[in-house]
């Protein structure tokens, strides 16, 4: 995939709020409950954000998968501002949840969008015929799967899926992670580059998410080469000049500087739905 001159289509700037992993003792302002996610929506839609990623806690504040959880969440959040953000939860195990139960949570839940870490839901080949089953499923409710991917080798099986005619969507979208949970993991733009090199199946339409304070370096970096972003206290809690970020409307308003003073404008949330729709 090669850098263009102007990219034909806006990009879309998506806030992971909270993942499963954090809490209030790593940063005060990381949102937990339903009415702080609601305010963090409005707020990341303030500052340009197309799309919220939503983790949900149980009662301990451990991570959550729970259709119930879900639909609540997505509620307060649509309460704040209707439809002028995209709703996408995750289907993260984090240890705890099978594939069969992370799938059932998520057609339970019945959400605009969901990620799907391909790791997780494929992790032997005896899984392949249920998670294809799982996606048709997805394509006939109209709900729109974002496929996580930690490596160029998980692009290339993703690919060889769809070749043997296990994926019912032309172009799923995917996420390219720079990097790892673990401590003091730090992303640099150069991580993207084995996702975009020769040989590497391209996707359609593709967002990074990066660890640490260059997070918005290697965001930019994928909306010139034609990606999309996203940022928030999920995977980094610090502004590119290394400062604690007040709240996550803080790094996606960084983000919208940057990309705006590369020339590029930004997709809202009816904008992104047209280019899933597209891919």
């Amino acid at each position: 995939m090669q850098p263009v001159a102007s990219r034909p289509d806006p990009v879309a700037i998506a806030v992971a709020p909270n993942g499963g992993r954090r809490t209030k003792a790593d940063h005060p302002a990381l949102p937990i409950t339903p009415d702080e996610l609601a305010h963090v929506a409005a707020a990341s839609l303030d500052s340009g954000a197309a799309m919220i990623h939503v983790h949900v806690r149980d009662r301990d504040g451990h991570h959550l998968l729970d259709a119930e959880a879900y639909r609540t969440v997505t509620a307060a959040i649509r309460a704040s501002v209707d439809e002028r953000l995209v709703v996408q939860i995750t289907s993260e195990a984090l240890g705890i949840y099978r594939p069969e139960q992370q799938m059932r949570v998520v057609l339970e839940a019945r959400p605009e969008a969901v990620s799907l870490a391909l790791r997780e839901l494929l992790p032997d080949q005896t899984y392949e015929a249920g998670f294809a089953a799982f996606l048709e499923t997805l394509r006939r409710e109209k709900i729109t799967p974002q496929v996580i991917l930690y490596t160029p080798e998980e692009a290339t099986y993703l690919a060889m899926l769809a070749g043997r005619g296990l994926i019912p969507f032309d172009n799923l979208p995917v996420l390219y992670v720079l990097g790892r949970y673990t401590v003091g993991q730090t992303s640099r733009p150069a991580d993207l580059l084995p996702f975009l090199a020769p040989g590497t199946p391209a996707a359609s339409h593709w967002m990074v998410c990066a660890f640490g304070n260059q997070e918005t370096a290697c965001v930019t970096a994928a909306a010139l080469l034609g990606g999309n972003a996203r940022v928030g206290f999920e995977n980094n809690l610090f502004l590119p000049d290394g400062t604690p970020a007040s709240g996550n409307q803080d790094l996606v308003a960084a983000t919208k500087r940057s990309v705006e003073a590369c020339g590029l404008t930004l997709a809202n949330a009816d904008t992104l739905r047209g280019q899933w729709d597209a891919a």
